[in-house]
C-alpha cells in the first residue's frame, strides 16, 4: 500500500514514539528513586563517558568543581529569564543556596540517571532519522516534513532544559516545563505518524461529521494537560517533603494542600468524560474500528490511572505507584490525542 520510502518513514516514526515513551518511563524511575542528581554534570557523568561504580573512581575535588559549574550555568540561565521580564524568578535562581550543596555519591542513583540519559540520546537519534526520512513527503505532505524537523529542535531544547534541571538542583517549575515539553514532542510524533498513515489509507477516517465527538476529545485532552501540571506540582511537593525529612511518609498527602485537591477533582472529571466518551464512540463506531479500539484503550488507561492514584493516597506514596502514575498519564495523553485525530472526517 505504501511506497518503500513512506513505509520506512512510518516504521521509524512508530519506533520513535515507542522510544519517547521509554524516555518518560526512565524519567519516572529517576524521579521515584530520587536519582535526578545522580550525575552532577551534563552531558557526561562525573566527567566520564562511562559513569563510576565506586567512590574511588570519582574525580578529585569534584564537589567544588561541579558546584562552580552549576553556578556559572545558572547565572547564564538567570540572564535569559531576566531578559524576558521575570526578574524575581531570575533573582531566586541566582540566590538558590541548594545548588551549593552536593549530593553524596550513590552508584545505583548514578547509573539510574545515566541510563535515563542514554535512552534520551536514543530518542534524539530516532527523531533525527524521522526528520531525514520525512523529506519523502516534501511534495505530497509538506506539513510532515515541517513538524518532523521542528521536533528535532524541540528535543535539542529539551536536552538543554535537562541540563538546566540538573544545574538548578531540580527546580520545580523547570521540571514541570520539562514534562510538558516531553508531551509536546510525543504529540508531534503522533501527529506525523497519523498524517503519514492516513495520506494513503483513508479507511480509518470517519465518513460522517463527528464535530461533537472531536470537541469532547479536545476538551478531555486539555483537562488532562491541566491535570498533568497540577500532578507535577503535587509531585514536586512530595519530593520536597522527602528531601526535608520533616514529615512521615503517610503524612505527605494530607500536607500537600490545594494542588492535591484540584488534581483529585480533575481526576474524577477526567474519569467521567472518558466514560461518557467511551459509550458515545461505541455507539457510533463498529467494534472492529480503530476508534472503538482506542476508546477501550483510554478507558482501561484511565481506570489504571485512578487505581494508581488511590494506591498513592492510601498506601503512603509507594515509589512503584509514582512511576506507574506518571507513565500511565503519558500513555493516556498519547491515546487521547491519537483518538481525537482519528475523529477527522474523510475529505472527498
Amino acid at each position: 500500500m505504501y511506497p518503500a520510502g513512506e513505509k520506512r518513514f512510518i516504521n521509524v516514526n512508530r519506533f520513535t514514539i515507542i522510544v519517547l515513551f521509554l524516555v518518560i518511563i526512565a524519567g519516572g524511575v529517576v524521579r521515584s528513586t530520587g536519582s535526578g542528581m545522580g550525575c552532577p554534570d551534563w552531558p557526561k557523568c562525573f566527567n566520564r563517558i562511562v559513569p563510576p561504580t565506586s567512590v574511588s573512581q570519582l574525580p578529585e575535588g569534584y564537589e567544588q568543581h561541579y558546584i562552580e559549574g552549576r553556578v556559572k550555568k545558572n547565572e547564564r540561565f538567570a540572564k535569559i529569564i531576566d531578559f524576558f521580564g521575570y526578574s524575581k524568578m531570575a533573582d531566586k535562581i541566582r540566590h538558590d543556596k541548594s545548588i551549593l550543596e552536593h549530593e553524596e555519591f550513590n552508584a545505583a542513583k548514578t547509573w539510574t540517571e545515566y541510563i535515563n540519559r542514554l535512552v534520551g540520546v536514543l530518542a534524539g537519534f530516532a527523531l533525527l532519522f524521522t526528520a531525514v526520512y520525512s523529506f519523502i513527503y516534501i511534495k505530497s505532505k509538506p506539513s510532515i516534513v515541517i513538524w518532523s524537523v521542528l521536533n528535532v529542535f524541540f528535543v535539542i531544547f529539551q536536552a538543554w532544559l535537562g541540563s538546566i534541571v540538573v544545574s538548578t538542583n531540580l527546580m520545580p517549575w523547570i521540571i514541570t516545563t520539562h514534562m510538558l515539553l516531553a508531551l509536546l514532542i510525543v504529540g508531534v510524533s503522533i501527529y506525523t505518524f497519523y498524517s503519514a498513515t492516513t495520506l494513503r489509507n483513508k479507511t480509518i477516517l470517519v465518513n460522517y461529521p463527528s464535530t461533537g465527538l472531536k470537541a469532547i476529545a479536545l476538551f478531555s485532552l486539555v483537562i488532562t494537560l491541566v491535570q498533568v501540571v497540577f500532578g507535577t506540582e503535587v509531585r514536586e511537593t512530595i519530593d520536597h517533603f522527602n528531601a526535608e525529612g520533616l514529615l512521615a511518609r503517610d503524612q505527605w498527602i494530607d500536607a500537600i494542600g490545594s494542588n492535591y485537591f484540584i488534581h483529585r477533582i480533575l481526576a474524577y472529571v477526567t474519569l467521567l468524560i472518558t466514560v461518557v466518551f467511551f459509550f458515545l464512540v461505541k455507539n457510533r463506531f463498529s467494534k472492529s474500528s480503530i476508534q472503538s479500539q482506542y476508546a477501550w484503550v483510554i478507558l482501561i488507561l484511565v481506570l489504571i490511572q485512578m487505581l494508581s492514584g488511590i494506591i498513592l493516597a492510601r498506601f503512603a506514596v509507594p515509589a512503584f505507584a509514582q512511576t506507574t502514575h506518571l507513565v500511565i498519564a503519558s500513555l493516556f495523553f498519547g491515546a487521547q490525542y491519537y483518538l481525537m485525530l482519528l475523529m477527522t472526517k474523510l475529505k472527498r
